[in-house]
């Protein structure tokens, strides 16, 4: 299957997750299920992903540490056997290095600018570069860190292929020009196009009548 997607599971409703897992099972595409930091730290979060079985779990705790406390954090969750696991690239060559030592099974995904940010939010907080040359640097750092794959927006897709030939993962996905609060987005045709492994995509999917935004998209890719 070509097209693969994350769902992002945003919310701390463990009857609503179950119904996303159920509502979104198809053979068209395939499946894998994004909890983060949300879910992760609430009451029945951890204890529902360590039971869950079969499945394809993306834990996207973004660590941003030094990094003795990124690689005790990582091997905290351990015996979740998650599939995926996020640290911000911005933590450093070291934290990513010392991360990837006890990582495992578990793949470890560098995350570039998240992609609520823009070139005016990135200038606020100190970042003269433009987004595009940091996220091309980011991508150095993970290929010089061994990272199993990197989250980038799928605007900036083609530049982290220059550098790092590993998996890469998408957010900022939206069907149409809704943006919430992302800022660097495409429709999920065009993040293919460029060279995305992975979507993930939550509220498009997750509101409303969930099978039928999972034929929506289907329907979108098939085009």
């Amino acid at each position: 299957m070509n097209n693969k997607i994350f769902i992002a599971c945003d919310t701390t409703n463990v009857q609503k997750i179950r119904k996303i897992i159920n509502k979104t099972q198809n053979s068209k595409l395939k499946v894998g299920y994004k909890f983060g930091l949300e879910f992760l730290n609430s009451k029945n979060g951890r204890k529902f992903i360590g039971n869950v079985n079969k499945k394809i779990v993306f834990a996207d705790l973004k660590l941003h540490d030094i990094p003795n406390t990124c690689a005790s954090a990582i091997k905290a969750i351990r015996d979740l056997k998650v599939n995926y696991i996020t640290i911000h690239i911005s933590s450093g060559l070291e934290a990513l290095k010392a991360a990837k030592k006890v990582s495992g099974k578990m793949k470890l995904v560098g995350v570039t600018m998240l992609t609520s940010l823009n070139n005016k939010a990135l200038k606020e907080i100190g970042f003269n570069k433009d987004v595009k040359k940091i996220v091309l640097d980011q991508a150095r750092v993970a290929k010089k860190a061994k990272l199993d794959a990197i989250v980038c927006s799928p605007q900036e897709i083609k530049i982290v292929k220059k550098v790092f030939k590993k998996e890469i993962i998408t957010p900022g996905i939206r069907f149409n020009s809704k943006k919430n609060d992302q800022k660097r987005i495409l429709t999920p045709k065009q993040a293919y196009k460029n060279g995305s492994d992975w979507l993930v995509i939550g509220r498009p999917i997750t509101e409303g009548n969930i099978k039928k935004n999972i034929q929506t998209l289907i329907h979108h890719l098939n085009q």
